[in-house]
């Protein structure tokens, strides 16, 4: 049913339950998973990431740890994507290069406030894609 899925993680509880979720779900079928962290640009505004290369680099660190910890978890082949802007449309970028049956993400990320509605990059994700997209 799946052969290729796309999880994306920022380190947020919903991000690791998607992760887990993934993980049993590409375990199930056979799958390869991805892995992909976006280094949110816009959240941290173009000046701040232009000037301050060690915020990216920082963050970009942040998201290698998370990458490897999802391939070391994992039982499948797993691939990982580290890239940088707005988080719904480098998934949705990525998905459609590595042509995903199925994307996981978290419901809310770290960005997030208080509430239980949908995170926006999430209601972006299930919005505008034209594949199947699971949300934990």
């Amino acid at each position: 049913m799946y052969e290729t899925i796309l999880v994306s993680t920022d380190g947020s509880e919903p991000a690791s339950r998607a992760t887990e979720h993934a993980l049993d779900l590409a375990s199930t079928f056979d799958a390869t998973l991805h892995g992909i962290y976006v280094v949110d640009t816009s959240r941290y505004g173009s000046s701040m990431v232009a000037d301050e290369g060690e915020v990216v680099d920082d963050l970009e660190s942040r998201g290698r740890d998370l990458l490897d910890d999802l391939a070391t978890e994992a039982d499948v082949d797993v691939s990982t994507e580290i890239r940088s802007g707005r988080p719904h449309r480098e998934i949705a970028d990525y998905a459609d290069e590595i042509d995903a049956d199925l994307v996981v993400l978290g419901n809310r990320g770290l960005g997030a406030g208080p509430g239980g509605e949908i995170g926006s990059t999430a209601e972006r994700v299930v919005r505008y894609l034209d594949r199947p997209v699971i949300t934990a």
